[in-house]
């Protein structure tokens, strides 16, 4: 059967097909509402921290695919490196034909991931898939089934991601039941009156009223929350884990999926607290666009698994870890672990710079170039999402791409590339802090009228 709404908005586009109103229509009749998008444009091309659209207007790209981009739009050692192995193959499946690169990646992740014990690692697509099968993983290796993870947490979109996942709107809504056997408590936000300590307490409210620790095989969060806000797991409350799951027999399992490769100003966040994860997730920048994810654990633990449990069909395509391999080199030749330390350092202090004009601002916080603004209503210090969207929607009116974040919509959080220019940053910055200062001043001038 014909879709008559495609053909009427393919035909009403014509000669235009391609300008930014007409695609926005074709889009509309050809794909589902479910897919949530952001931006009412459409790209064309990019370089770097840089997107230009099919009209040809030029954007500064602080979301970075969503933390996907470390290493920048098309860095030429990425694309080399593709087309490398574009001019080999392209596919064989790992678990059929496997390849060299494979083994070699592993390798390296098993040798730059915290600890210096025996690891091994295992390549998936992407980020939730990395995590269904470290739950997988886990439960082989305890004989357990119970998980736990933190309330505001993001662990993907598939039904044991969205089980693991601490947030309701839009991940959950409308999709339940979800897999059994997941528990959450709160996680550790002294802005939102949650201490470390009331996070412990309710850790051991739960194995008395819910679960027997005995029966968990993991506990699985995020270093520094992604979707959630950016909140960073205080170092004491990691330790305080790692003491936890050793007491009881539960692995400890770290999700560096939004985290990992340099964005923090450590290659991985959880080395921000000196522990040593059991088993680690990671994906997103791991490739710089190309579709891949890892899980890397001890050895043993690895091992749990049977023969033919982990896999699947494009689980570490080669032109991915091509990709990977050259993201590796870039970050390392390009010292970007310490250029996000000192962009990180930039954008605080302009945000602090901030504060006087933009009563707003509640919280600046951030390790490394992981940075986020959370914005409070003056008078009440509740959540301001309006204020948020209206930081956002003023930015990218001026040409600078932002992301939200936050249980509440409440934050903006930078994700630029750690490769981005110094002249570009300052445009960048110039644009946010006019944003701010614009739509903070309107919001006095209605209070005045009000």
């Amino acid at each position: 059967m014909k879709n008559d709404g495609y053909h009427a908005a393919a035909a009403a586009a014509g000669a235009n097909s391609n300008t930014n109103a007409a695609l926005h229509q074709r889009k509309n009749a050809a794909t589902p509402r479910g897919v949530g998008v952001m931006c009412d444009f459409y790209a064309s091309h990019a370089l770097n921290a840089e997107i230009w659209d099919v009209e040809n207007r030029r954007f500064i790209d602080f979301a970075a695919g969503i933390a996907v981009l470390n290493t920048g739009h098309r860095h030429p050692k990425l694309v080399a490196a593709i087309q490398e192995q574009l001019g080999k193959f392209t596919h064989t499946a790992y678990q059929i034909v496997p390849y060299a690169s494979y083994v070699e990646l592993a390798e390296r992740i098993n040798a730059i991931t915290p600890g210096d014990h025996a690891k091994k690692t295992t390549f998936f697509s992407t980020g939730a898939e990395a995590v269904e099968n470290a739950v997988k993983i886990a439960r082989a290796a305890t004989g357990r089934s119970a998980v736990i993870a933190f309330s505001g947490a993001f662990h993907g979109r598939t039904m044991m991601g969205m089980a693991l996942t601490g947030k309701v709107v839009p991940y959950k809504v409308g999709f339940g039941p979800f897999p059994a056997e997941v528990y959450h408590v709160p996680f550790p936000v002294e802005l939102h009156g949650v201490s470390m300590e009331s996070s412990l307490a309710a850790l051991q409210t739960l194995f008395k009223a819910d679960v027997d620790p005995k029966r968990v095989a993991a506990i699985i969060l995020e270093p520094v929350q992604g979707e959630g806000g950016f909140y960073a797991a205080p170092p004491a409350f990691m330790q305080a884990l790692r003491a936890l799951c050793d007491e009881h027999g539960i692995l400890l399992v770290v999700d560096e999926v939004q985290t990992g490769f340099a964005r923090t100003g450590k290659l991985f966040a959880v080395e921000h607290s000196g522990v040593i994860p059991d088993l680690m997730t990671m994906a997103k920048s791991l490739a710089g666009g190309m579709p891949l994810s890892a899980v890397c654990g001890r050895a043993e633990i690895m091992d749990a698994a049977a023969p033919g449990g982990l896999g699947g069909t494009y689980a570490g395509n080669p032109l991915a870890v091509a990709s990977a391999l050259a993201v590796l080199d870039v970050i390392e030749e390009e010292k970007l672990v310490e250029r996000a330390n000192l962009l990180g350092a930039k954008l605080k202090q302009v945000l602090e710079g901030l504060r006087a004009d933009v009563p707003q601002i509640a919280d600046i916080r951030g390790l490394g170039a992981m940075v986020a603004v959370e914005f409070l209503q003056p008078g009440t210090r509740q959540p301001d999402p309006e204020f948020t969207k209206k930081v956002q929607a003023e930015a990218l009116k001026n040409g600078l791409l932002l992301l939200t974040c936050g249980v509440y919509s409440n934050a903006i959080r930078f994700l630029f590339p750690l490769t981005i220019e110094d002249n570009l940053m300052d445009e960048a910055l110039a644009i946010l802090s006019a944003a701010m200062r614009t739509v903070a001043a309107d919001c006095l001038l209605v209070g005045r009228i009000s």
